[in-house]
């Protein structure tokens, strides 16, 4: 500990991403990439932009993504917020709305973020517990609070709540953000944009990085009111107003234009991922229903850490969480169909 640090940074504990090994031949499934590259489109207008125009400052507002975006969703530009991955949209969002008088709510499993977001703005927050089965149990959230965030589909579980639900959550927050993760929806959800409408208090934060392959770039946003989102771009033109360079516009509005390729490679992982659990279950693995691009699975008479060190030592990469009530699950990010069955024939060997 530095005797520089300010006391807010000496007691961080920063959040620990997961680990970018430079390994060749490796089978790379702890992060949750996508395993198929960007759309073609996307490459040409990455090169298309790489031009003398790069001397320029990139928009501040991201004009053109706006609108690629409120035209994909039925919004308009006003809802929507561009920000340098999705993690700085969640920054902002934690800085701009949950420093209440009352605490957050959010799942005591979920995006391990969240609490160090907590931790560095001064916010107070109250975890909830998932069910046994790790689904999420709506009647906790209905207490006063100063917000409620949550992953959906959840993160590491997998797991999703429903549209429905989510309403009910909504009409009984009338009076705090709610704050929907959707970093995985594309993979199985049904997407909370459709309620922006007619919630006032609903902000949906996505990214670029899973469902779309340009984790490389650094692509999020958040939707939701034109209150909320104005309260973001105060937060962002305090902070970094020019979030988002030319070549990543250029290259997420490309990914939104080519609609055909990314529901292509979405069926692809979808389809995938059903046969890898099916897999896994044979193998004796208790594995979680997801509706995310991995699986959260633990097996009965193998611990995970152990897995996941035999894994490694066969050339195979997973997530384990040393977390309270996960400690015997790994996340395994869906591959390709060969990544994918690398991974089982290692299974194999070691149960």
């Amino acid at each position: 500990m530095s005797r520089y640090w300010s006391p807010t940074i000496s007691q961080l504990s920063p959040y620990i991403p997961g680990e970018q090994p430079k390994v060749d031949n490796l089978v790379k499934l702890n992060t949750n990439e996508n395993p198929y590259g960007p759309s073609p489109r996307v490459i040409e207008a990455i090169r298309g932009s790489a031009d003398d125009s790069l001397r320029l400052y990139p928009d501040p507002t991201s004009t053109g993504l706006r609108e690629t975006v409120a035209d994909y969703y039925s919004l308009t530009p006003e809802q929507v917020f561009i920000g340098n991955g999705s993690d700085e949209v969640l920054a902002h969002t934690f800085f701009a709305f949950f420093q209440q008088s009352r605490p957050l709510l959010f799942p005591d499993i979920t995006y391990s973020f969240y609490p160090v977001y907590c931790s560095l703005y001064g916010i107070d927050y109250r975890t909830i517990p998932l069910e046994e089965d790790f689904t999420l149990n709506l009647g906790p959230y209905t207490q006063a609070n100063g917000g409620i965030i949550f992953a959906n589909p959840n993160a590491p579980t997998g797991c999703l709540l429903s549209r429905e639900k989510i309403e009910q959550l909504l009409s009984h927050n009338s009076d705090s953000v709610v704050v929907i993760d959707e970093a995985y929806i594309d993979f199985g959800g049904d997407s909370a944009v459709k309620l922006v409408d007619n919630y006032p208090n609903l902000l949906v934060i996505q990214t670029l990085s899973k469902s779309r392959s340009l984790a490389g770039l650094r692509i999020g946003l958040a939707m939701g009111s034109r209150d909320l989102i104005d309260g973001l771009v105060r937060v962002k033109d305090s902070f970094n107003s020019y979030p988002i360079d030319r070549l990543a516009e250029a290259a997420a509005i490309a990914a939104y234009k080519d609609d055909t390729f990314f529901k292509k490679i979405c069926l692809r992982i979808i389809e995938s991922r059903e046969r890898l659990n099916a897999n896994l279950q044979a193998l004796g693995f208790q594995v979680l229903p997801s509706k995310a691009n991995f699986l959260f699975a633990s097996h009965p008479k193998l611990d995970a850490l152990t897995i996941a060190a035999r894994l490694r030592s066969e050339g195979v990469i997973v997530r384990h969480f040393k977390q309270s009530r996960v400690e015997n699950y790994l996340r395994i990010t869906v591959g390709t169909p060969i990544q994918n069955e690398r991974l089982i024939t290692a299974l194999k060997q070691i149960i």
